[in-house]
């Protein structure tokens, strides 16, 4: 087994890239959509189960897992990896954006941030070393530096003072970091919607020199035509050879949108959350499986799909499951929502390799613009 982490770009058609992260623990294709499994779990799936939809890596928490179980209890039971049965790759986030949440809760200072538990209101505080050290003992394969994200819309000031407070705290974080051979640490870019504050940002980080870098800060109120408008641009700020990460994006439409501009890697709750809530993803748009008008209907949620919930359960079935709140329900519409993420991304990556990547775009594009409406 190599120690070496390694990203090997394979293929570009325009600003779209496909590639190869190799890790101890296994290799991740590019563009990747990762789960999240905030607590050491993805929310009513299997760790097989969530292989089987073609997921080569998972999200999770630093701020969940460091209240519960904590830590030091994972580390001793063997890691993440052990802890949840997951042998393939782990990318665990900072806690910052968790921790930024909180609001009231919180107080932030040059060293980090002091916080009371959502769960019990004890007092904790995570700075940029305690943070690299919750990811150490989680044994994550690839850990986010310490960053603060604040939400937009805020001022351009306030803006700047939180992307530079996190530059300095992602020197920190990597300095605490270490030399840990077949771990990655990747950087984040910060700045909002303003060009110079993210190359400015991107400066810093490429300066202190990291696995990989993230595109922070979006996704966080400022609506998708912002979001858009940032990656135009904000990738072409980050080394080529790394790989770049958006993180907490999101709906089919955003991937496909991020990877159009230069992006790698995602993470987002939606498939999981929105499988949950009775809402699944398809070809040709979003479905309500509560909806009345699916209570007779023998078709499964997509004829065109091979997830277990589509090849052996009818919409109607679906349906009265969902609304008689059975837990299959919730088990087989998040099955189905992270299947098609994954299908999205294997399509972008064979697209991409195959040099028609705007052809697949444009066909992606066109299936959705028929809508929820009969016959789907």
């Amino acid at each position: 087994m190599t120690a070496a982490f390694n990203f090997d770009l394979k293929a570009t058609d325009g600003k779209a890239r496909t590639g190869v992260i190799t890790t101890p623990r296994g290799a991740i294709r590019t563009p990747a959509f990762m789960p999240v499994g905030t607590a050491g779990t993805v929310k009513a799936m299997l760790p097989d189960s969530v292989a089987a939809t073609g997921a080569d890596i998972l999200l999770g928490n630093t701020y969940h897992l460091m209240l519960r179980p904590g830590a030091e209890r994972v580390a001793r039971l063997g890691g993440l990896h052990r802890f949840m049965n997951w042998e393939r790759p782990i990318l665990t986030d900072s806690g910052g954006f968790q921790v930024m949440s909180l609001a009231g809760l919180r107080k932030l200072t040059e060293e980090g941030v002091t916080f009371k538990s959502h769960i019990d209101g004890s007092k904790h505080e995570l700075t940029p070393e305690r943070s690299m050290e919750i990811q150490r003992l989680l044994g994550s394969d690839i850990v986010m530096c310490f960053d603060e994200c604040p939400a937009l819309p805020a001022t351009d000031d306030e803006v700047a003072r939180a992307m530079r407070l996190s530059m300095r705290w992602a020197e920190r974080s990597r300095a605490a970091f270490g030399d840990r051979p077949g771990h990655a640490l990747f950087g984040i870019m910060q700045g909002g919607v303003t060009p110079e504050l993210r190359e400015e940002s991107a400066a810093a980080l490429k300066a202190i020199g990291f696995d990989g870098y993230a595109v922070g800060g979006l996704a966080v109120g400022e609506g998708q035509a912002a979001m858009f408008g940032v990656l135009d641009y904000a990738p072409g700020f980050l080394p080529e050879d790394k790989p770049r990460y958006l993180m907490g994006v999101g709906k089919p439409e955003d991937i496909v949108g991020a990877v159009a501009r230069g992006i790698d890697m995602m993470d987002c709750v939606l498939p999981t959350r929105s499988g949950r809530t009775g809402q699944v993803f398809t070809r040709r748009g979003a479905l309500n499986i509560k909806n009345a008008r699916h209570q007779d209907d023998p078709r499964p949620i997509d004829e065109a799909c091979t997830c277990p919930a589509c090849r052996n359960y009818s919409r109607a079935y679906l349906h009265h499951v969902f609304r008689a709140q059975e837990i299959i329900a919730s088990m087989l519409l998040t099955w189905h929502n992270l299947h098609y993420y994954q299908e999205i991304m294997a399509g972008m990556r064979a697209a991409i390799a195959e040099g028609r990547f705007e052809a697949w775009q444009a066909d992606f594009h066109a299936g959705r613009a028929e809508g929820d409406l009969p016959p789907l």
